[in-house]
């Protein structure tokens, strides 16, 4: 399985995975929706450098989640047992993410 689709499949999963844990909390955590269709929307795009772009805004985005799923714990909206899945979830994300954006840059030089 190709780096890319790895990738959308684990972002794909963790939205999944945010829109179940958070009925009825925060609508700041569901920033993981636009993940999976980032990496989609900037495999589509004709430069690397425009991929590379997206690429970038989903790690950030997957960063900003990290924060917002700590938040949502500390606040009390998030069971410890939820919120050790949703971190689990994203450290895989993470990795695949890394993962994918090493293969390209190597690919590419940069």
């Amino acid at each position: 399985m190709t780096f890319k689709l790895r990738a959308f499949e684990f972002a794909d999963a963790l939205a999944l995975a945010i829109y179940r844990a958070t009925v009825g909390s925060t609508a700041q955590m569901r920033c993981a929706a636009s993940i999976a269709p980032n990496i989609v929307e900037g495999c589509a795009r004709r430069t690397e450098a425009d991929y590379f772009h997206f690429l970038d805004m989903v790690y950030g985005s997957a960063r900003e989640l990290e924060y917002q799923m700590s938040l949502t714990y500390r606040i009390g909206f998030l069971t410890e047992q939820i919120y050790s899945s949703l971190r689990q979830n994203c450290e895989a994300t993470f990795k695949v993410l890394n993962g994918l954006i090493r293969s390209l840059r190597s690919e590419t030089g940069d």
